[in-house]
């Protein structure tokens, strides 16, 4: 799989922007704050929905512009296809392939996939649970896009429960008979449901990790390791669908008290985390800056495994991870990555780039991509 074109219209700070892929490495270069990340970020928006630099659209829409418009035209095997997105901060976003009609946006999910390393991948060992949270939920999303629904219909009935458990929670703290939770159980059983096949999802994502990402990590940081991956979920892990459902009410009904007094529901995957260990220990807190490196790169390159050894190579991202990896991590991870079907790399200086990923070059400065 690759992109073949790229086009771009009032995204970020390009009004416009044309730029021909191939297969193989292609390196955007120049000084920081001019467009580069820009480019791959938007590689990464057709491919997840979503940014890695923030969590809104708004952003990503060039000042003073109305709306941005994201086109790739991607190619797997003798197939193309060209997706298209049109981001509408405040309305729905839209979605084309191949020019059709207009279809839903996560309907584009599975057509193009993208691994991505970048400066902030630092937080899925150090930053909060949230982070490790969607790690795991996009790359479940990656392998399998119909969980996208699931998400969505996880977050709204969430949405709901939260509605529901606030108003009751207001209503005690000034004295009144609380509001209706005749419902409650209704929401638990929506929850529990949708809930339980989100955790199959991760738990069975996790499993299927553990012996890439020990594996990535060894050759990253030989005899570094191991490094283990171990779910944190707020009810009893389970073999089957229907045992989480009941283990997923379970829970709902032992922190139900506590709920009604703080007005948040306190048990389901969104309150779940991925531990990260090495050795014995766990990773965030007691992990150096370079083992925690080490650490973030063997998750995204068991992720890029992952998705090669089930049929559908994703395009590889590297967004200025060069210059935050010491000489040797950056030595193993570019020959680790230089045999990719597509490799897209940012830099601000070409001499942060390893010889290894030759290819083609483009400069990027004032909002233009030049050829060299």
């Amino acid at each position: 799989m690759h992109v073949t074109h790229l086009s771009l219209a009032d995204f970020r700070s390009y009004p416009r922007a044309e730029v021909p892929l191939g297969p193989g490495v292609t390196t955007f270069v120049g000084p920081n704050g001019q467009g580069k990340t820009n480019l791959v970020e938007a590689v990464g928006y057709l491919a997840t929905l979503g940014s890695h630099r923030v969590s809104s659209d708004a952003p990503l829409v060039r000042m003073g512009a109305q709306r941005a418009v994201l086109r790739a035209q991607v190619r797997q095997g003798e197939r193309q296809q060209l997706v298209e997105l049109e981001l509408n901060p405040g309305k729905a976003n839209r979605a084309r392939i191949n020019r059709s009609s207009q279809v839903r946006p996560r309907d584009v999910l599975g057509i193009l996939r993208t691994v991505l390393f970048a400066p902030e991948d630092l937080s899925l060992v150090k930053g909060d649970p949230g982070e490790r949270r969607r790690f795991l939920d996009d790359l479940v999303t990656a392998r399998s896009p119909r969980i996208a629904g699931v998400r969505s219909d996880y977050e709204r009935v969430l949405k709901q429960r939260n509605s529901l458990l606030k108003s009751a929670a207001m209503a005690r703290r000034h004295g009144g008979r609380g509001a209706d939770l005749s419902t409650l159980d209704v929401w638990d059983q929506h929850l529990a449901r949708v809930g339980a096949e989100l955790l199959a999802q991760r738990l069975d994502l996790v499993a299927t990790l553990q012996p890439l990402a020990d594996k990535a990590y060894e050759q990253l940081a030989p005899g570094g390791g191991p490094v283990a991956l171990e779910y944190r979920g707020s009810c009893e892990p389970a073999s089957s669908r229907e045992e989480l459902y009941e283990a997923l009410l379970a829970a709902l009904s032992e922190v139900r008290p506590r709920e009604i007094e703080r007005g948040v529901t306190l048990a389901g995957p969104h309150r779940d985390d991925l531990l990260l260990k090495l050795g014995r220990l766990p990773a965030k807190g007691y992990a150096s800056h370079g083992e925690s490196w080490s650490c973030a790169l063997a998750l995204r390159l068991a992720s890029y495994e992952l998705l090669r050894g089930e049929g559908n190579e994703p395009v590889l991202v590297l967004d200025d991870v060069f210059a935050e990896l010491d000489v040797r991590r950056r030595a193993r991870l570019a020959e680790l990555v230089a045999s990719g079907e597509q490799v897209l790399v940012t830099a601000a200086v070409e001499e942060d780039v390893p010889e290894v990923l030759s290819g083609a070059r483009y400069a990027v400065a004032d909002g233009e991509v030049t050829r060299r």
